[in-house]
């Protein structure tokens, strides 16, 4: 689950003398004297400390030394390593907490529209009858003024006539009676649902300010993530070269570690940017095949990431629709569940971009949808993107972004049976369907 490559930072791999060290020692405890129960309080930061080359070249000519130099250094990537996993487990359970409170926020989202919507509906219902009920009244009035009884009785030119009027005017009563009855019982459910979905919007708003808590405490835990990797990263090579230079017969010098490791980062570097370049060139491929801002539909059913219809949206990753959004038996649990999303079968490590310009508000783990990447596009609208390959993140949150954009790389994480692209679309807190609502802005899938 981590965002980027290994992050090159400056570091001090040597480690002060003992004299110095004594100096600092007694430092710390004239320190820890003064400021008493401050200093005894606060958290304590246990930097690694790493050998330097000297160290190690210093530690090859006695064999005490040297084994105990091996056991440091074994200890430091065992460290490092452990230092990784338990980032990522803490990630994991933070992000776990963070789904699942997010779920809840989501599901509260979708009871209020509904209720709002079901409120509305009946509240039109209600117009629409009380219209209808005034239309009758009206032409009772019409047939015979303030007094309509004594108008048909004397209207008719005989009984039959009689009879015939007073029972279409009974006819007509008993309708306008229906009519207003229905009514009022539309506008009472109408208002029964309005008082509903405000309650609805009360609760929505306690759960959606503890979704954006655990949010905040899932990035946390994934920016942990990325720091531990990059630690591990930015020290593991060094740490095997001094390692094998203490257990093989070979030595190797700084100067030729440092020589080696920028070959093989200019390696890296070059690797990574041609890859990068394939991605774009392949983005602009189906951008010029597909629309890409002529005002086409876009890309076809098996369409390529970053194929768009000039309405700012474009697809976000290639592949057809392996699962629908809505209820649907979960392919590892066997249970009908609801799916939020819309699954494409992307290929593993193809590019995922941006379906449209906005802000990246989340980077990491999401229960079961794995590595995941949430933009907010403004308006209420947000797009999701899950089950991201570890190490394919390539954004950060607060990083703002444009329409086709790359920002991860496709993968299988969380409970997943495959490499696929899980896109998510939400509207004011709730989830919709991802198909309809890209064609609507002329992208197909």
């Amino acid at each position: 689950m981590y965002r980027l490559g290994p992050v090159t930072r400056p570091t001090s791999h040597s480690r002060p003398g003992a004299a110095v060290r004594l100096r600092l020692a007694a430092t710390a405890l004239a320190l820890a004297g003064l400021l008493g129960t401050v200093v005894l309080d606060a958290p304590t930061a246990s930097a690694t400390t790493y050998p330097s080359w000297d160290d190690v070249m210093a530690a090859r000519g006695q064999e005490s030394d040297k084994q105990g130099q091996i056991t440091e250094i074994r200890g430091i990537i065992a460290g490092l390593s452990a230092d990784v996993k338990a980032a990522e487990a803490e990630a994991e359970r933070l992000g776990t907490e963070f789904f699942e409170a997010q779920s809840k926020a989501q599901d509260a989202a979708e009871k209020e529209q509904r209720l709002r919507a079901d409120a509305d509906e009946h509240t039109d219902i209600a117009e629409q009858s009380a219209a209808q009920a005034g239309q009758f009244a009206a032409q009772m009035a019409r047939s015979g003024g303030a007094d309509v009884t004594a108008s048909v009785i004397s209207g008719g030119e005989d009984a039959s006539d009689l009879l015939y009027n007073l029972g279409a005017l009974s006819k007509l009563s008993e309708q306008a009676e229906r009519v207003e009855a229905a009514a009022t019982a539309d506008a009472a459910v109408a208002r029964s649902l309005t008082a509903q979905a405000d309650r609805a919007s009360e609760a929505l708003a306690d759960l959606a300010a503890e979704a954006e808590r655990r949010m905040q405490a899932s990035q946390a835990a994934a920016d942990k993530v990325q720091a531990a990797y990059d630690e591990q990263q930015s020290n593991k090579a060094r740490l095997d070269a001094q390692l094998a230079t203490l257990t093989s017969g070979r030595v190797r010098t700084e100067a030729e570690f440092a020589k080696g490791e920028a070959v093989r980062k200019a390696a890296e570097e070059k690797a990574a940017r041609e890859a990068y370049l394939r991605a774009i060139a392949a983005q602009n491929a189906a951008n010029s095949g597909g629309g890409g801002g002529t005002g086409s539909s876009g890309s076809g059913s098996n369409g390529s990431a970053g194929s768009g219809s000039g309405t700012g949206w474009v697809r976000p990753a290639s592949g057809y629709v392996i699962s629908p959004y809505g209820y649907r038996v979960h392919p590892i649990y066997g249970t009908v569940i609801k799916h939020d999303g819309t699954d494409l079968a992307s290929g593993c490590s193809t590019p995922i971009v941006a379906a449209a310009a906005g802000t990246v508000d989340y980077v990491g783990w999401y229960g079961g949808y794995g590595n995941y990447v949430r933009i907010s596009h403004g308006g209420g609208v947000q797009t999701a993107y899950g089950h991201i390959v570890n190490g394919g993140f390539r954004v950060s949150p607060g990083q703002q972004v444009s329409a086709g954009q790359l920002i991860a790389l496709v993968g299988s994480t969380g409970n997943s049976t495959g490499c696929h692209t899980h896109f998510e679309v939400h509207v004011n807190g709730a989830t919709t369907d991802p198909v309809p609502f890209m064609q609507a802005r002329g992208v197909a899938f």
